[in-house]
């Protein structure tokens, strides 16, 4: 992953679908943060992977494992946007994991041997 943070700001990056639901954003990403996404996206947009998108499944689904959406990844201004190669289907619910903004360490902590060993990403459910 990326775009990691040390930053002494609690602000978490805002996940939701866009307007019309057909792609996920992700907004509200300090800048330092951000500078690393951008910096990452420019040198190869192709292979950017600082969020996955899973299909979570149902009830009813004869599938019990959750299933990665492909797409791809745009940096539009101060967010990314993620936009699946097959529309997202309507009443299904999708796991987001970012570890974008994640703040893993203080500056202090990081002197004093307290840094986090075991990084979790940003977890957003959302339903369609």
């Amino acid at each position: 992953m990326f775009a990691l943070s040390c930053s002494n700001t609690n602000n978490k990056p805002v996940i939701k679908f866009a307007g019309d639901s057909a792609s996920i954003v992700i907004k509200n990403i300090d800048e330092a943060s951000l500078l690393q996404v951008k910096n990452a996206y420019k040198a190869n947009a192709d292979t950017l992977n600082v969020i996955s998108v899973l299909i979570k499944p149902g009830e009813l689904d004869s599938i019990q494992d959750e299933l990665e959406v492909p797409g791809k990844i745009k940096v539009l201004g101060d967010s990314l946007v993620f936009s699946p190669n097959q529309p997202f289907i309507k009443g299904k619910e999708y796991l987001v994991e970012s570890y974008i903004g994640v703040k893993f360490a203080t500056a202090g902590d990081l002197m004093m041997g307290k840094g986090k060993q075991n990084l979790k990403a940003q977890r957003q459910t959302l339903k369609r």
